[in-house]
């Protein structure tokens, strides 16, 4: 890496993914990261937003600060927008107006979920809950203040050792529960946060270089399958039955946001970056496990 390229700030880097973003860039030589949880910077506040990046001096900003409780959206959707749409705009307008690369973390939960093959990153959105909303707003907010050095990357389905997730529940609830029913009628891409987080360096450097465009990536792993299928595969790497799992309904469990049915995201614009996207699922899960069992022992 350059001098210029070295300046990284993550916000939201308490959170999963903030954590090994901020792992994966102290690993690569040269590389300065400074990490900001919530407590440290409140991205809806410009004037610290400001005052960070006078601090900070960033060349490229990774945005993985965000309102994550999808169904608490639902009634009080005027204070997940703010920092999902209106926290975004203020890094954006920062970042443009020093010139900085900005890398922002959004969702599946653009769109409708009612495809049946792989949304790409240009698909018409349609959020059907108000997290969606708030998640759509954000990334306008990032690609019209920025045209130039706005980077939008949807994820979907993350799991990984720093915070709660599905995987690690499953993991815990094999060793309680005799059995496990788990939906089956969703369809998504289970993603490794270590993975997301390579990716994620990858990009930024690959914009510093001037070699990647900005505008929107799909930060998914490859391949699909259900909570169901998740499920299963977790248990058969414990060593389990698999058969335990039992498939349901997403009927079977209401909740108050709207889950999307088909969350499976396209890839193609990391290839025509020169870049390649996230491997497959199973792969990237057998990898992470033994991190992933570990901290579920703590």
């Amino acid at each position: 890496m350059s001098d210029d390229s070295s300046r990284w700030l993550v916000t939201g880097a308490g959170g999963m993914l903030g954590q090994d973003v901020l792992r994966r860039l102290r690993a690569e030589a040269g590389a300065r990261a400074v990490g900001l949880d919530r407590a440290a910077l409140d991205i809806t506040d410009a004037a610290a937003v400001r005052a960070a990046f006078a601090e900070h001096r960033p060349a490229v900003v990774v945005n993985c600060a965000g309102w994550t409780a999808v169904d608490d959206a639902e009634a009080r959707e005027a204070d997940a927008l703010r920092v999902n749409g209106d926290g975004p705009a203020r890094l954006a307008e920062a970042c443009a107006a020093a010139e900085v690369r900005l890398l922002h973390l959004s969702t599946d939960y653009v769109f409708p979920g009612d495809a049946a093959a792989p949304y790409a990153e240009d698909a018409a959105p349609g959020p059907r809950s108000a997290y969606g909303r708030g998640k759509l707003a954000g990334e306008r907010a990032v690609l019209a203040a920025a045209p130039d050095t706005g980077y939008v990357v949807r994820t979907a389905w993350l799991y990984g050792a720093g915070g709660a997730n599905f995987v690690r529940t499953m993991i815990r609830l094999e060793r309680s529960h005799p059995t496990v029913d788990v939906v089956d009628d969703q369809r998504g891409q289970p993603t490794w946060t270590a993975d997301l987080a390579d990716r994620l360096v990858r990009l930024g450097s690959a914009a510093l270089a001037g070699t990647a465009p900005a505008g929107v990536y799909h930060g998914t792993s490859g391949g699909e399958t259900t909570w169901y299928g998740l499920a299963r595969e977790v248990f058969r790497l414990l060593g389990a039955d698999p058969d335990r799992v039992r498939p349901t309904t997403t009927a079977a469990f209401p909740r108050p946001a709207p889950r999307p049915a088909y969350s499976v995201l396209g890839h193609d614009r990391w290839r025509a970056a020169g870049l390649e996207p996230i491997r497959d699922w199973q792969a990237a899960l057998a990898d992470a496990f033994g991190t992933l069992r570990a901290a579920a022992d703590d």
